[in-house]
């Protein structure tokens, strides 16, 4: 007897997937949840299991193809069944999440593209369950993710946990963090740690070679004067959704400048208590998502959807924050965000890079952005007119922080400015709303100053 397996459902927006690549080939045994075939979606990348164990009999699909979800993709030989019997169908089922209630903590999760993140068999309770008594030749796996909202514990080792900031600065020099006495909570190593120790001299030349530079794989043109790049699928998901957003939606912009000097200064001001306490660094996006998200209750046509003869408004805010990954773009989403202090804001956007660029992600992290934040200040861009997130309505961009004179009270100073740039659906809003929008987070960034809680 052989079992088909069925390419899986990841989700109701996810109506067909290509084949990345095959983890087994005909010929090879597979063990029960063993991951047999990476799928690529325009939402998530992920690795599924085989539901049985036995031997890979042959593929149904080929690497780069491209099938609708809940087509059969290849055929397993079961470990107790010759390879001859009459076929029967495993189908791979992902349960996702139901959104948090509203009185919930809240929980994170990720709108991406192209990454790879660990899918059903990383870390996910699987389970097969029993055949019905209707359909006695389906088999159905069941994978429940297995990542929960964070809950603090209290570490088992001076050096069990460190910060998503400390780990790849660690990993950065090469350094045995075992070696550093830590300063921070539990005896923690914080990144003033890492960096006194990097100051010192006291670092061992790593024998492990610089990674390289990852430099595009193509074809050399006849003349050598053009390299021919292929696409990935990844790549080309990402350039269909971009062109679908500005083929379909008719993109505005505006541009803000905002006074962050109270800012910068509240930030310096708690940076150290909050990094000893949660293990994590406090940039200054955490307090921007903070005035998005108030500002997003205030205009709530910016937190919307085009639904071709009315429009639809969002009860809850669940910011996208782009992130820059070695694969390509990821934009996680932090569901219910206006339910978290500034601290726990931190959290979370901390939590979710870190993810995001580890390619620990789920299907259940990929659903119900409706807002996206990109913080192109962090690579130094100064102003930016950003691409709308599709369906959203409205994306905003943090730029680089800068001082600049400007004029107050008739008196020239020097003060911390950054710009906040907005592209918005014309269809949905307009001048008065974007500006409206705009002007609330500006006030809002601008309230922030020394003695305001992050908690």
């Amino acid at each position: 007897m052989s079992i088909t397996i069925e390419l899986p459902h990841v989700g109701e927006s996810v109506v067909e997937g290509t084949i990345g690549k095959w983890l087994k080939r005909p010929g090879d045994a597979v063990k029960r949840y063993e991951p047999l075939v990476e799928i690529i979606t325009d939402k998530v990348t992920m690795e599924v299991p085989s539901p049985v164990e036995g031997s890979l009999v042959k593929l149904l699909a080929e690497e780069g193809e491209t099938l609708p979800m809940g087509a059969a993709i290849a055929e397993v030989a079961t470990a107790d069944s010759p390879e001859g019997a009459e076929s029967e169908t495993a189908a791979i089922e992902i349960e996702v999440a139901a959104p948090a209630e509203p009185d919930s903590p809240g929980t994170t999760g990720y709108l991406l593209r192209d990454v790879t993140p660990v899918g059903p068999t990383g870390g996910a309770a699987v389970e097969l369950a029993e055949p019905t008594g209707s359909t006695p030749s389906t088999s159905q796996v069941r994978a429940t993710p297995a990542i929960q909202p964070p809950v603090p514990t209290a570490p088992t080792s001076e050096h069990t946990r460190l910060s998503p900031a400390v780990r790849r600065l660690a990993q950065e020099h090469s350094v045995d963090v075992s070696r550093i006495h830590g300063t921070g909570l539990g005896g923690r190593v914080t990144r003033d740690d890492l960096l006194r120790f990097l100051e010192s001299g006291s670092v061992q030349t790593s024998t492990t070679s610089p990674r390289p530079v990852r430099q595009p794989e193509g074809v050399t043109s006849a003349d050598g004067q053009e390299i021919h790049v292929p696409l990935s699928p990844v790549r080309r998901m990402i350039a269909e959704a971009m062109v679908r957003s500005v083929t379909e939606i008719p993109h505005a912009w505006s541009t803000v400048e905002v006074d962050v000097s109270g800012l910068v200064a509240l930030r310096a001001s708690v940076r150290t208590e909050f990094e000893q306490k949660q293990g994590g660094s406090l940039t200054y996006l955490p307090f921007v998502i903070k005035a998005v998200v108030e500002a997003l209750k205030e205009f709530p046509t910016m937190n919307a959807t085009w639904g071709g003869d009315k429009i639809i408004l969002k009860n809850r805010v669940n910011l996208g924050l782009a992130v820059a990954a070695p694969e390509g773009l990821i934009v996680p989403v932090l569901h219910n965000a206006e339910q978290f202090s500034i601290s726990g804001l931190a959290v979370g956007a901390n939590d979710l890079a870190e993810r995001a660029r580890t390619k620990k992600l789920t299907v259940d992290d990929v659903q119900g952005g409706t807002f996206t934040l990109n913080n192109t200040g962090a690579l130094g861009s100064y102003i930016s007119g950003p691409i709308i997130n599709y369906p959203q309505a409205g994306i905003l961009t943090t730029e680089t922080i800068q001082k600049r004179t400007v004029v107050i009270d008739d008196a020239i100073a020097i003060r911390s400015m950054m710009n906040l740039c907005l592209s918005f659906d014309h269809r949905i809003n307009d001048g008065a709303e974007a500006s409206g929008f705009l002007t609330a987070v500006k006030n809002k960034l601008q309230t922030f100053a020394l003695g305001t809680s992050i908690y």
